[in-house]
């Protein structure tokens, strides 16, 4: 099942606009079918595990 960029960004809780703008920078995983921007389950999981914030080091 691939996903547009608002109901990619529903479910990730981000917003559309920055999602786009990270697939058009190639900087997250994307798929286009002809020219629509599309996301897939796997690309969307990735994304998540980029955007998990990464427990601080206590000094």
């Amino acid at each position: 099942m691939l996903f547009t960029a608002e109901q990619a960004a529903v479910i990730l809780q981000l917003r559309p606009s920055w999602l786009r703008r990270k697939a058009a920078a190639r900087a997250v995983p994307c798929r286009f079918v002809g020219k629509h921007l599309r996301f897939a389950r796997g690309d969307l999981e990735t994304i998540a595990e980029m955007s998990a914030q990464k427990p601080r080091r206590s000094s």
